[in-house]
């Protein structure tokens, strides 16, 4: 007797290889994979094989998806790096020319770009900072083409009117600032043992930098506690 075989309710056989309903997070799952992967062992000496393997996947799952590397590079630039990037950069577009404003509104937005996605610092050090990073033509290209040029604008034109320090050049400011918020976050488990500073979470380094900031530009910067006059 040869068995019935059940129709779809769609009408359509599922294709060899597609996804059965209800697997709408494996597309994220991947991505994840990947981007863990990248940042292990660098975009360039990681194969899909590998990420199909951490995902719990086979690679046929991965080409389905995806199609090669460059399409999920691609996908990792679009879908997850551009968003993290786009509170940080609207709020700078968004504000003044004062450059403890500026620096307020970077600090506070890699800040909480990586309290969000803490895989971005060492994923942007590997592959974009790093010469030959897989993924510098294209942050170069689609991320950070104007912003540091808008900053340093900003800081020029402070500097200008007398409100930023005469001897601080505003295109290091620019360079300053990212010293001083992707890299430790980037170093943050290293200078954690070191120092053993398990205390000192991203918070505290936020305001750290912050106020080392606010004094080395020579402003009073919002909410720091004024120096309270002894009485004579």
């Amino acid at each position: 007797m040869t068995a019935t075989r059940k129709k779809n309710p769609g009408g359509r056989g599922r294709g060899v290889g597609r996804p059965r309903a209800g697997k709408a997070n494996v597309r994220e799952g991947l991505i994840d994979a990947a981007i863990a992967e990248f940042i292990r062992t660098g975009i360039r000496a990681t194969s899909l094989r590998v990420v199909a393997e951490a995902a719990g996947v086979t690679p046929a799952m991965l080409h389905y998806y995806f199609g090669d590397k460059r399409q999920l590079i691609l996908a990792v630039v679009e879908e997850r790096l551009l968003p993290a990037l786009a509170p940080m950069r609207a709020g700078i577009e968004a504000g003044g020319s004062n450059p403890v404003e500026l620096a307020n509104l970077f600090v506070n937005g890699v800040g909480g770009m990586v309290a969000a996605h803490p895989w971005l610092p060492p994923l942007w050090i590997r592959e974009v900072l790093c010469e030959g990073g897989a993924l510098r033509e294209h942050m170069f290209k689609r991320a950070i083409p104007q912003l540091p040029q808008l900053l340093a604008q900003r800081f020029a034109a402070a500097q200008a009117q007398g409100r930023l320090a005469p001897d601080l050049d505003p295109r290091l400011m620019v360079v300053s600032l990212v010293g001083l918020t992707l890299f430790p976050a980037a170093g943050a488990p290293i200078w954690r043992q070191m120092f053993d500073a398990g205390d000192l979470d991203d918070d505290a380094l936020r305001r750290h930098t912050l106020a080392l900031l606010g004094h080395g530009m020579g402003a009073r910067w919002p909410g720091r506690s004024k120096a309270r006059r002894k009485p004579e």
